[in-house]
């Protein structure tokens, strides 16, 4: 099983490898970067490119592990119970099977995405240890064993909000999504708008680098917003001069608001053409 990107995902050399040889040591794949460049895409490309089918589980910080294992629904069982339903004497009515369970109990190989990991408590991590490695649990309410029929291709998700346990990274086969270089991010423009004009992009692409290279910049713009940017200038057919004056602390980039999510930026760069003009520059 070989994972070489798709027609709608470009996948570095580097990527490349690190899914295949999470493939060949059958051991989570922890992928890690900025937002926004495409760690929860690749596990649904993955999924496509090798015909699998995709397991998602969307972490929230209100998310146990166990949830992901299975839930025993008590309250459900307590009142069929006082209406004399005769389901109540079978506690296996009452457990609902999670994200991992399904994913263990396919007929054939899945794709399991665990997304966002480092949403959850600290201790979410370390809760899956056994599962993770083993690939099996225990359900205490009814006794059952469950083995995975099939191992997972399993692709975990961080944003690096909060440090992950050690004895977890200790499992996990690690990648490191690297911020697009000007040829790569050309690449990606290339498979999501084919045929738009170079000149546009290339201006674009001026002014996305440099608006990321500024210095307190509480949040630079990340692949996916420069692709929504991109999609807008298209849709509104914004004239090519209005990005020649590529220097953005001259005069703020039409339709700014799909790369700057934050009013201290945009106030920034503001600042910065405001005395642009004043000082005649």
């Amino acid at each position: 099983m070989v994972f070489n990107g798709t027609e709608r995902y470009v996948a570095t050399d580097e990527l490349q490898m690190a899914v295949k040889a999470s493939i060949t040591l059958q051991r989570p794949l922890l992928i890690k970067g900025e937002p926004g460049t495409g760690k929860t895409m690749l596990a649904e490309e993955v999924a496509l490119s090798l015909g699998k089918k995709l397991f998602r589980w969307h972490i929230k910080s209100t998310t146990k592990a166990q949830q992901g294992l299975y839930e025993y629904d008590a309250v459900s069982r307590l009142r069929d119970s006082q209406l004399g339903d005769e389901k109540v004497y079978d506690i296996g009515n009452y457990i609902k099977k999670g994200i991992m369970w399904q994913a263990f109990d396919a007929d054939e190989q899945v794709v399991l995405l665990i997304d966002e990991i480092d949403k959850a408590d600290i201790e979410f991590p370390n809760d899956l240890l056994v599962e993770l490695d083993k690939m099996e649990f225990f359900v205490y309410e009814t006794g059952e064993r469950v083995v995975a029929k099939h191992r997972p291709i399993i692709i975990i998700t961080s944003n690096n909000e909060k440090e992950l346990p050690d004895a977890f990274l200790r499992r996990c086969f690690f990648h490191y999504i690297t911020f697009p270089d000007r040829a790569t991010m050309q690449q990606i423009i290339d498979v999501h708008y084919p045929g738009i004009q170079q000149a546009l992009v290339n201006d674009a692409l001026e002014v996305f680098f440099k608006i990321r290279e500024m210095n307190n910049l509480k949040k630079k713009p990340s692949t996916s917003e420069l692709i929504d940017w991109l999609k807008l200038l298209i849709a509104d057919d914004i004239p090519a001069d209005l990005l020649q004056n590529k220097d953005i602390a001259q005069a703020m980039p039409p339709l700014y608001g799909a790369l700057l999510k934050n009013e201290q930026d945009v106030h920034m760069l503001q600042r910065l053409a405001f005395m642009a003009k004043r000082d005649g520059r």
